[in-house]
């Protein structure tokens, strides 16, 4: 069996991907423009980065964050949430909720996790009303999209190959538009979101980049002269100074048939 990643540690999980799931975040709901008012459901919230983008942009009702872990939630909750979100230990292949009880229902970064991703789109498509709106977005690993993909390839380079979800592939464009349109989804868009994340010097990078948990407990198995390889190639001939870094998502929108 595949090694699995393990998103155990909410703090750290902010500094590596809660900025980047912000900046990309906001190009996505504003894609979205869902009126205010509108109840949400954010399907793999982990530690609430994106449902605290959506209580702070799209003015909700209400928003449901569900997430299977625990350590997660708990940052989640200590957020500020302003009193519109509740947050609930489960699983995205049988969400907890009644059919047809939000407006909208999405997933930021997590479909390619998703055991099953067809059930799991079927399932936010059961629990949002007829007309509401299903939408997703995800980092394009298999064309290079993932923000530290320069230290996962320089792994690759010494033979170590890093952790990834067990369906990179549903993030690709084509995939996304099948995957939505199957489920019986009308409307669908798909778009792609570049964001930017600027770190002042190589040394944060590289500190920020190596906690991944796709990343680090396969970096803790190298020994002394394959990390330092891993090191000096990612650093390369740009120094220690300021390093900017780039995220390639894909996203996708589908609307629920009336």
């Amino acid at each position: 069996m595949a090694e699995q990643m393990q998103f155990q540690d909410g703090e750290s999980y902010e500094t590596m991907m809660g900025v980047w799931s912000a900046l990309t975040g906001t190009v996505f709901l504003d894609w979205l423009n869902v009126p205010p008012g509108a109840r949400w459901a954010d399907i793999g919230c982990g530690n609430g980065a994106s449902t605290e983008l959506i209580v702070n942009r799209a003015q909700p009702q209400w928003v449901e964050g569900i997430d299977p872990s625990e350590a997660q939630l708990d940052f989640a909750r200590k957020r500020h949430h302003a009193g519109v979100a509740n947050f609930t230990l489960g699983s995205a292949l049988q969400l907890p909720y009644p059919d047809a009880s939000f407006d909208v229902a999405i997933m930021a970064l997590v479909i390619f996790f998703v055991p099953d991703p067809a059930r799991g789109v079927a399932e936010m498509r059961r629990i949002v009303r007829p007309g509401g709106t299903v939408a997703a977005y995800a980092w394009d690993l298999e064309g290079g999209g993932f923000p530290y993909e320069d230290i996962q390839a320089a792994m690759r380079d010494v033979g170590a190959a890093p952790i990834l979800p067990p369906h990179p592939d549903v993030a690709r464009r084509d995939a996304l538009d099948r995957l939505w349109t199957r489920a019986g989804l009308l409307d669908v868009e798909t778009r792609e979101i570049v964001s930017r994340r600027v770190f002042p010097t190589f040394e944060q990078y590289w500190s920020i980049a190596c906690s991944s948990p796709g990343t680090a407990p396969v970096l803790a198995r190298l020994d002394a002269a394959q990390l330092a390889q891993v090191h000096d190639a990612v650093r390369g001939s740009r120094g220690a100074g300021e390093r900017v870094a780039h995220g390639r998502a894909h996203a996708v929108r589908g609307r629920v048939a009336n």
